[in-house]
């Protein structure tokens, strides 16, 4: 073989590993992950949930509530924010009151590691918007509505001290993957194949009354007596009511079955993370509660709305393994059960 065949060949082989490695550098940079790892605080867990709590306030955001996570056997430490961004709500005043849930903001704060690192992470902003919105007329607008809320939050919790990190979490998924969501892999079957709207599942509606007086009535039940930390208990608490609009409320709801139940299939065939000291790497998805109740009108009804779990869970929780979910597939049906036991005829 002459030298100058062998150059030729050489340069051919470098330009195809060339265009490989750009076409799969754009392939990853095309995955947006359900969460985002922002930081990596300096100061111990107690003093990042207030600094967070601190920034917050004081951000263009808005903080209606926040929860301290029942990590089972408080093997660690987690706690998280829910928050919206008025400018992005502004931007989505307009669309579907179905699709609120992408207007809720969370963050998280939680103990991770071998040595019980404190970290900060997001749902992110992003991937929900194009979940939630991959209809709206106005799709591109509040994609970048949902990128500036992102920022905002970023931008808040950069006042705590540490190394910041932006590191995206999996799930990962392409746009695509996004906009079309119905379940993951051969889990969708599980999911019965449904996009967002159809896993709304309606627990009940009426043609009188308000939103606001069935919305107190959902809070009557929620708030009836105190929270449980029994991981076997199914007593729901509220965590925010957030009004959006004359015609959608939403309401964040947690109890220590669906905490203890989500960190641990996360924490099951996790070995990122995980040490004695620190058995459940899942405190890194708590960001995904609380689950959500809409209280909506729509077609002239008052509807109370819930989230189909194993769609859900399959959104927050895919990074599990397939062999996750089918060890726990009776728990999404437990928490539907549940949920919709309690909220029973409200709107009647």
């Amino acid at each position: 073989m002459s030298v100058n065949f062998s150059n030729r060949l050489l340069g051919r082989f470098c330009a195809i590993l060339c265009v490989f490695t750009l076409s799969t550098s754009a392939l990853a940079d095309d995955n947006y992950g359900i969460f985002e790892r922002l930081r990596q605080s300096d100061a111990g867990f107690d003093e990042t949930v207030a600094s967070i709590a601190a920034a917050l306030d004081t951000s263009n955001l808005t903080l209606h509530g926040s929860h301290e996570i029942r990590v089972p056997d408080k093997a660690q430490q987690a706690h998280v924010f829910v928050l919206t961004s008025p400018t992005y709500r502004a931007m989505a005043a307009n669309e579907s009151p179905r699709t609120i849930s992408a207007q809720v903001l969370r963050v998280a704060v939680y103990s991770w590691g071998e040595n019980q690192e404190t970290f900060i992470n997001m749902a992110n902003p992003v991937p929900h918007a194009m979940l939630f919105y991959a209809e709206s007329d106005n799709y591109n607008a509040l994609i970048a509505a949902a990128k500036s809320a992102a920022n905002e939050i970023r931008k808040s919790v950069s006042s705590v001290s540490g190394e910041p990190l932006s590191e995206l979490q999996k799930p990962l998924r392409s746009e695509n993957h996004y906009r079309k969501y119905k379940g993951d892999g051969p889990a969708r079957m599980m999911a019965k194949f449904r996009t967002f709207q159809k896993s709304q599942l309606l627990i009940s509606e009426s043609s009188g009354g308000t939103i606001a007086s069935v919305s107190d009535a959902v809070s009557g039940r929620l708030n009836n007596s105190p929270p449980s930390d029994d991981p076997e208990s199914d007593q729901w608490q509220q965590i925010v009511r957030i009004p959006f609009s004359d015609h959608a409320v939403y309401f964040g709801l947690s109890n220590a079955y669906i905490e203890d139940k989500m960190i641990r299939i996360n924490s099951r065939f996790r070995s990122d993370g995980k040490s004695d000291a620190a058995p459940f790497p899942g405190v890194d998805h708590v960001a995904a509660l609380p689950t959500g109740v809409l209280v909506i009108n729509e077609d002239g009804k008052n509807k109370v709305l819930h989230y189909g779990q194993m769609w859900r869970m399959q959104l927050y929780f895919w990074d599990s393994g397939y062999r996750a979910f089918t060890a726990n597939v009776g728990v999404p049906g437990s928490i539907v059960d549940s949920i919709e036991d309690l909220l029973a005829e409200v709107a009647k």
